[in-house]
């Protein structure tokens, strides 16, 4: 009797779907915009990012209209994990919350000491603040099963409530000539999501139509237009099967994730990378990373995420309020707290905000995100690796009885 032979998987298809290669594809964009804006063709690339279409420049387009999709994804992530994922519950919210807490707390505090004596750069405070999921992931799926489960659905779910601070920072402190005519008209597009949603209104077309013209809203009124992808996302409903307790893969909102899921990791991410990463480097010195900017950045990411996602998370547990995830032990917990230091695409993007009008100052926030990343990545990775060595706790709630 013979035996088919399972199906052949192509390498595209496996690179595709792996959770490594969204995070290998921006490396690649960020690698190729830094060799582009130090090679012959730096002039084309900066000229080129510069050029008016449609009123706005190419660098406009990606980083309001492109980074939008970017925003609705992140929104639909942070409502389905809130309702029916790792954040439905407390006892599921508490470790993540208080670590994000402390990983927010801790590199703004390391910047505003770096800046102290520059006031004109304090405005950068929240750039070191957040954590690039797709890379910190990436870092942790490199390691397979070295890292217990437990401590990704943690990292994730870090990472998530990470951007939803970045998104209400972004809001509040780096919103400017505030149009109420024009937020009001956004605001009765976004009541209008709501009526639909209360008459249960399932075809997912005319929530992303009203979706445009809530976009071009926002973009009027002053508030930063790819705030208005969370807006939208978080009124497109979710369905769920009550007597199972899962997610009804038939809602709009299931079904507009799954379509947004690889273009975003594998198109708009990676051309934010290419056109933002692209820094010249001509007279760079390696005393340039001691300027206040880049300096509280880097020392942001790489020493504010561990120490205060560490010891916000140590703390929690202590006192009972969290356990230590399954199967994970304290050097495992430090090495995923050291990863979250790697903040590329939101932290550029905060950056862009934070000095819109100074180049220059543009140009310091990449060299120090590109540093403190790079850093917490390796350093992260190297500790990941070497736990596997370490003793790891019988079970959670033992050890946080230690």
């Amino acid at each position: 009797m013979s035996t088919k032979a399972p199906p052949r998987v192509s390498l595209f298809h496996a690179f595709v779907n792996s959770n490594v290669s969204g995070g290998l594809v921006l490396i690649l964009a960020a690698v190729l915009a830094l060799i582009v804006a130090n090679s012959p063709l730096s002039e084309t690339y900066f000229h080129t990012l510069h050029h008016k279409l449609a009123g706005l420049s190419v660098l406009h387009w990606i980083n309001d209209a492109l980074m939008a999709l970017f925003f609705l994804l992140v929104g639909l992530e942070i409502k389905r994990e809130m309702l029916t994922g790792q954040l439905s519950d407390w006892p599921r919210r508490a470790l993540p919350g208080i670590a994000a807490a402390g990983g927010v707390i801790v590199p703004a505090v390391i910047y505003v000491l770096c800046n102290q004596t520059t006031p004109q750069t304090l405005r950068g405070w929240a750039i070191p603040t957040a954590t690039d999921i797709a890379f910190a992931l990436g870092v942790l799926a490199l390691l397979g099963s070295r890292v217990p489960p437990a401590l990704k659905v943690f990292l994730t779910a870090l990472a998530i409530i990470d951007d939803l601070v970045a998104v209400i920072v972004i809001a509040i402190f780096y919103t400017s000539g505030l149009s109420l005519l024009w937020l009001a008209a956004a605001v009765a597009g976004l009541c209008l999501l709501w009526l639909f949603n209360r008459l249960k209104v399932k075809t997912l077309w005319l929530y992303l139509a009203v979706g445009v013209i809530i976009w071009f809203f926002v973009l009027k009124s002053g508030i930063h237009a790819t705030l208005a992808g969370v807006a939208v996302a978080l009124l497109i409903p979710l369905h769920t099967h009550h007597k199972e307790g899962g997610d009804d893969h038939h809602s709009p909102l299931i079904r507009l994730e799954h379509a947004l899921h690889k273009p975003v990791a594998f198109l708009i991410v990676p051309i934010f990378g290419f056109a933002n990463a692209g820094v010249s480097l001509a007279g760079f010195t390696p005393a340039a990373l001691l300027a206040p900017i880049p300096l509280g950045i880097a020392l942001g990411l790489f020493l504010g995420k561990q120490l205060g996602v560490f010891s916000a998370s140590w703390l929690a547990i202590k006192l009972r309020l969290a356990r230590l995830p399954d199967n994970t032990s304290w050097f495992q917990l430090y090495g995923v707290s050291v990863v979250t230091g790697i903040g590329f695409t939101m932290s550029l993007f905060i950056g862009l905000l934070a000095f819109p009008t100074h180049p220059e100052a543009q140009d310091s926030v990449k060299i120090g995100v590109l540093a403190g990343s790079l850093l917490s990545g390796l350093i992260g990775y190297a500790l990941l690796s070497a736990s596997a060595t370490q003793p790891v706790p019988p079970s959670s709630s033992e050890a946080s009885d230690d």
